[in-house]
């Protein structure tokens, strides 16, 4: 199995998707002037796009009914690896600010606004940041941060001064709208690690496909393991799923999980070769569709801690 380049994760991929389509990038510049807003609607709010669907909800939440907020990504997208389209270039180009969430969860993104006249804000800016511990990203910025309610306050605060300055008429609102964002979230975050914390000593290890839950595994107390530490180009090794199952009997663990956004065949083997069920999907990089389990990120939290304490403690319905 060839060496995984120690880049952030996704890099060598996300570059050559964006040099397949940089003959676009002109085409998308020469459109800058048409609206985002197009094919009839009048909407003339500043817009505002963001990387994926998570940050969208996070920004319309601090946004109100000031901006309009759009994400790059649809639903159920990989985040890490994407692959931007000519359209989502002339949609950036058209766009008054762009949010990324940084700490090289984007791998794709530096490239994709090279050339583009758009400012942009990385929303992680000022979070304490966990490194990644194992795999060949060892020592190189979780950017799972958003996974921590109190983490996002710090993002709320960032997205609120950022459309102060893109709007400084409704400064105001923007900070406000924050201040209560940020209320709601210590809330949520009071109630996930309350209901974590019913969890038995014994029953108090998380155990994923990907590495993408340390900060609320660190905010709840929970042990963490999981196959691969970042979705990239080659994941779910003989070796990673050994690893996993190792863990999972030499712990008693009653239940394993994995992502929305990738396949459960790895974490399907773990289930197979040892006593744990699967416990159910867990959402990190991706909000559902609006009827969907997850249409916000607040949501996205409280469905991730009620699978997680029901699968665990064997009360799933």
């Amino acid at each position: 199995m060839p060496k995984r380049s120690t880049d952030a994760p996704g890099r060598r991929r996300s570059a050559r998707a964006v040099a397949a389509i940089a003959g676009a990038v002109a085409a998308a510049l020469a459109l800058a002037g048409c609206s985002v807003a197009a094919n009839g609607d009048d909407d003339d709010r500043p817009v505002v796009l963001t990387t994926f669907t998570v940050l969208q909800d996070i920004a319309q939440e601090v946004a109100g009914e000031h901006l309009r907020v759009e994400s790059i990504t649809k639903v159920g997208a990989e985040i890490h690896g994407y692959e931007p389209t000519p359209g989502d270039l002339r949609r950036a180009a058209d766009a008054d600010l762009i949010l990324d969430n940084g700490l090289n969860l984007e791998a794709w993104f530096a490239q994709f606004v090279e050339g583009l006249d758009v400012p942009h804000v990385v929303v992680s800016e000022g979070v304490e940041v966990m490194s990644i511990t194992e795999d060949a990203y060892a020592g190189l910025p979780n950017p799972h941060a958003w996974m921590s309610p109190l983490n996002v306050q710090v993002y709320a605060a960032n997205m609120a001064d950022a459309f102060a300055e893109l709007d400084p008429d409704n400064a105001e609102a923007y900070a406000a709208n924050a201040a209560a964002y940020s209320d709601e979230l210590r809330a949520v975050h009071d109630e996930l690690v309350a209901e974590l914390a019913t969890l038995p000593e014994a029953e108090r290890a998380l155990v994923t496909c990907e590495g993408a839950f340390s900060y609320l595994a660190r905010d709840a107390g929970l042990t963490e393991r999981y196959i691969w530490a970042v979705n990239a180009e080659q994941q779910a090794t003989p070796q990673q799923i050994a690893g996993a199952i190792e863990f999972v009997r030499d712990n008693d663990v009653p239940a394993v999980f994995c992502e929305s956004t990738v396949s459960d065949k790895p974490m399907q083997q773990v289930v197979e070769a040892t006593d744990a069920a699967f416990g159910g999907t867990l959402y990190v990089d991706s909000l559902s569709e609006p009827g969907g389990p997850v249409p916000t990120y607040l949501e996205l939290l409280r469905h991730d801690a009620d699978t997680i304490v029901q699968a665990l403690t064997g009360s799933a319905g």
